[in-house]
């Protein structure tokens, strides 16, 4: 049995696909300085979720995810070449917010273990 599935195994290539395409060829200025986080491919390889982190505030991330709305043909005609498939996956992005709560976090255990160094010192 093979340890993952190829649903998985292509989700990886996707990544790797259009972040290749980002770096090199799109020049869109509302998608600069995205990353392509990861992509959820569904078992029938008809539906990839491709998530994006972005930084910075709710307008800049309004406007890379238009931006990658836009651009959907584009990304879909560029890296179907390199994928061999038979159907490529339909592209849906949506934002992912896990580096902004890991952030949150970190923010949250640096502002308590300082709140207790500062009792213990009184």
């Amino acid at each position: 049995m093979k340890p993952y599935s190829r649903a998985e195994r292509i989700s990886g290539e996707i990544q790797y696909a259009i972040t290749e395409l980002l770096s090199k060829k799109m020049q869109d200025p509302r998608i600069e300085m995205v990353t392509i986080s990861g992509v959820n491919l569904s078992s029938d390889l008809r539906v990839a979720d491709v998530y994006i982190a972005v930084f910075g505030d709710k307008k800049r991330i309004k406007d890379a995810l238009n931006g990658f709305k836009k651009s959907k043909g584009f990304i879909k005609k560029s890296i179907a070449p390199k994928l061999g498939l038979k159907y490529m996956p339909e592209l849906r992005f949506f934002h992912d917010d896990t580096f902004d709560k890991a952030a949150k976090m970190d923010a949250l255990i640096k502002s308590a273990s300082t709140g207790q160094s500062d009792e213990q010192d009184s």
